[in-house]
């Protein structure tokens, strides 16, 4: 069934995609379903954000990192609930798509403590995502993450388009179908 319904999407996105014309927000907008439906579109896209955080070596990182793929940015904490809950689909969204072209970001912003992290990780069996931290939560607030989880996706020059706020299924078809048709046509 699952197969069938991503099927369905691609060929929905296929056939109102044409190769003069990149695929429109509204028309990606009408891949969003389940969870997916909290994910909201920018009519702009907003500026690039530079404000660092470091990995768990305490090594400095910035967003230009990133450059030139689309980064689905997520905030995160070990004491967030919905945050633990997703993490593992973020896990598995960057073992299908991840690559030259697309990048998970998670980030633990504000207090976690590295065994926690290091356990969790280790507990969800995540493999695929870095361990990164912003323990004075500048960058989430650059982004105005008032809550967790929240998750950003930026465009190939760092800019974000759009925004969701609270868990999702980051692994799911609709998920899928929506970041691969933003990277087909960087909306």
């Amino acid at each position: 069934m699952r197969l069938f319904r991503s099927l369905v999407l691609y060929t929905a996105l296929a056939f109102t995609a044409t190769s003069a014309s990149a695929t429109s927000t509204e028309e990606i907008l009408a891949l969003r379903e389940g969870l997916m439906l909290k994910l909201n579109f920018h009519a702009e896209p907003r500026p690039f954000v530079d404000t660092p955080f470091v990995d768990a070596d305490a090594t400095e990182h910035t967003l230009a990192e990133y450059a030139g793929k689309t980064v689905v940015l997520n905030f995160w904490a070990t004491w967030c609930t919905p945050c633990r809950v997703e993490m593992p689909s973020l896990d598995r969204l960057q073992t299908e798509l991840g690559g030259d072209a697309f990048e998970v970001v998670t980030i633990a912003t504000g207090h976690n403590r590295m065994p926690a992290i290091t356990r969790f990780f280790e507990q969800q069996e995540i493999e695929n995502l870095p361990i990164l931290l912003d323990p004075s939560r500048a960058l989430a607030a650059e982004f105005g993450a008032l809550s967790l989880p929240i998750t950003v996706i930026l465009n190939p020059e760092g800019q974000e388009i759009g925004r969701l706020i609270g868990d999702a299924e980051w692994d799911s078809e609709s998920a899928i179908a929506i970041l691969s048709a933003l990277m087909e046509n960087e909306l």
